[in-house]
């Protein structure tokens, strides 16, 4: 019990209750890198993800009286004692930043709810060079100091539409909590679907059986053996560019790309990038993946877009790191340092390159491209005005085919062409209408990145076309005369409209703090009178073109387009994946509405 409880229990003076003091371990961040941390047992025992792994490291050991006693355990007439003193546990200092593990659970969280998740979601945050993680998250997550109370309302209306009562459901329940403490991240296998593609354009590049120059042609489909294999998009993509091919994510080119490498080839870079082999993660239960014993032609075929094996998101995330990073596979550390009781530090660990794969000059070609993915390809969900982006887009098919259940998944990386940061998320069984990975996963990526990114100190550059584009917070110029707001919103590139005969401003729409594109006008009142002339923003997410555009109108607001390179109508495959201001934001009429759309099924 607590000692609140114990000490009030005291005051009654019980015959026959006595008290002995104990530990237990509380978790001040409660939900925080819940699967990486883990809990302990009732004895403090180590009993999931660091705290079982590193019990023995973080408990020390127990202090103890060794002394004679005969059989009724009355002291001997001799005197004999021995003291041993108790020792502290080590420290242990993480490579997980968490200003970094909060943004990346945030927008993860954010995916998951919006995609209705039927098995979940993971998300890493790696540097690339050093293979330190710096952020790893698992939904649906816990709190570590109520690790058995299921707090997850999506989860738990999953497990009440089993319909199931008493110890069946109890069964359910339990089963449903020990899902919940695995880390997806390391323990958990999945076909890769396109963000395979990365590798396999760089094994053909650095084997030289491909270069960047190369031209293909994709009509939809490939024939192979006896089989009909088709691209994503069954109309096909017509003449490529090898770089081409990669950002529109065609299949016939990769299968074109898998049979000029041949079965050997494959092998041995698949092997080389790491992903026949456990990583040696510290965290327990680490998978290994699974891929052909033979790799006949259909299976070569089927592999070079990323299907018919599994690896771990550890897995994935360290071989694109080799990719991006000059060529060298890094092993995944998530421990810095071990401390004594001061916290001084007692033990470090530094960067372990396992082997190198790839060439700089690979590497480089490798990170050009997959930033064109994001600026001009499939992978345009995670682009983000004023930073350099690359990634790649993944969309897999869960066994059995056919079954309706899909896993999408983006690996990004930033700043293109100065790797830091590399984010690969991935979003099991989204039940919410896309399933692509370049429509759900790609602006999830985005937004982890665009918050990442200014933390590490790095600034937006914005090009003059992109300048006009770019959204500002709303400065605050209620109690300022008309020409101080005038000129404070002026310095951030907004529109003032003054309403009233007054001389300050009394309220202004919208509120301070909202987040508008240049050019957007902010009405400003010089005295009390009832709000003319605004309009609540409408949610427009998962809509296509032109019923986002209806509602938005609707509201008398403008819709603007935030495709890279797109303008006019889009197609009926796009759908509206973010907007700003955000929905629910009341605006001035006439206040542009940005909105980025992507095809809904992009591989």
């Amino acid at each position: 019990m607590e000692k609140s409880k114990a000490d009030r229990l005291r005051q009654e003076n019980l015959t026959g209750i006595h008290f002995e003091e104990d530990a237990k371990r509380y978790y001040p961040y409660g939900s925080l890198a819940a699967q990486v941390i883990g809990f302990t047992g009732s004895d403090n025992q180590g009993l999931e993800g660091l705290e079982n792994v590193l019990n023995e490291e973080l408990s020390g050991v127990d202090g103890r009286i060794i002394a004679a006693k005969d059989v009724a355990n009355n002291d001997m007439p001799f005197k004999y004692e021995n003291y041993i003193e108790a020792q502290d546990g080590k420290g242990v200092v993480l490579t997980i930043d968490e200003t970094i593990q909060r943004y990346t659970e945030k927008h993860l969280q954010q995916a998951y709810e919006e995609n209705l998740l039927g098995n979940g979601g993971a998300a890493i945050v790696m540097n690339p060079h050093t293979g330190e993680i710096l952020a790893m998250a698992v939904v649906p997550t816990y709190d570590l100091n109520e690790p058995r109370v299921i707090t997850d309302q999506l989860l738990l209306e999953q497990l009440d539409a089993l319909e199931l009562e008493g110890e069946e459901y109890e069964k359910a329940y339990s089963a449903a909590v020990t899902k919940m403490w695995r880390n997806k991240a390391v323990i958990d296998s999945y076909e890769p679907g396109s963000t395979f593609k990365t590798i396999v354009a760089a094994s053909a590049l650095e084997e030289g059986v491909a270069k960047v120059s190369d031209v293909f042609t994709c009509t939809g489909v490939r024939h192979v053996a006896n089989r009909d294999i088709h691209c994503w998009k069954r109309t096909g993509h017509g003449e490529e560019s090898f770089a081409q091919g990669v950002m529109n994510s065609c299949n016939p080119v990769f299968m074109e790309l898998g049979s000029r490498l041949g079965a050997t080839a494959f092998r041995k870079y698949f092997t080389a990038f790491g992903l026949t082999e456990k990583t040696g993660f510290t965290i327990p239960g680490e998978s290994a993946g699974a891929f052909h014993d033979t790799l006949g032609v259909v299976d070569l075929a089927t592999s070079s877009f990323g299907q018919t094996f599994t690896v771990t998101p550890l897995q994935m995330i360290s071989a694109v790191s080799a990719v991006i990073n000059g060529g060298n596979l890094m092993k995944p550390r998530i421990i810095k340092a071990y401390t004594d009781p001061d916290g001084k530090i007692t033990q470090s660990f530094e960067p372990e390159t396992v082997r190198n794969i790839v060439s700089e000059e690979t590497s480089s070609a490798m990170r050009t491209i997959l930033e064109q993915v994001v600026s001009e390809g499939t992978g345009s969900g995670a682009y983000i005005n004023g930073f350099r982006i690359g990634g790649k887009t993944g969309t897999s098919e869960k066994l059995p085919r056919n079954s309706g259940k899909y896993i999408a998944s983006f690996v990004g990386f930033a700043p293109a062409d100065n790797p830091q940061i590399v984010c690969l998320l991935l979003l099991d069984e989204p039940n919410a209408g896309a399933t692509g990975g370049g429509a759900i996963a790609a602006p999830a990526v985005g937004k982890i990145v665009q918050d990442v990114l200014p933390y590490l100190g790095y600034e937006p550059q914005y090009t003059e076309e992109t300048a006009q584009t770019i959204s500002v917070s709303v400065p605050s110029v209620v109690g300022n005369t008309v020409e101080e707001a005038t000129q404070k919103l002026q310095n951030v590139g907004l529109i003032i409209k003054i309403k009233g005969n007054g001389g300050k401003i009394t309220n202004q729409i919208p509120e301070s703090g909202t987040r508008l594109h240049k050019g957007s006008v902010v009405l400003a009142y010089t005295q009390e009178e009832p709000r003319r002339g605004t309009s609540i923003v409408p949610d427009v997410t998962g809509m296509t073109y032109e019923n986002a555009r209806s509602a938005i109108e609707g509201a008398k607001l403008v819709m603007k387009l935030d495709v890279p390179g797109a303008s006019g109508a889009l197609p009926a495959d796009y759908i509206a994946v973010t907007q700003s201001p955000e929905a629910k934001s009341e605006v001035a009429e006439g206040t542009a509405i940005y909105v980025k759309f992507v095809q809904r099924e992009a591989d």
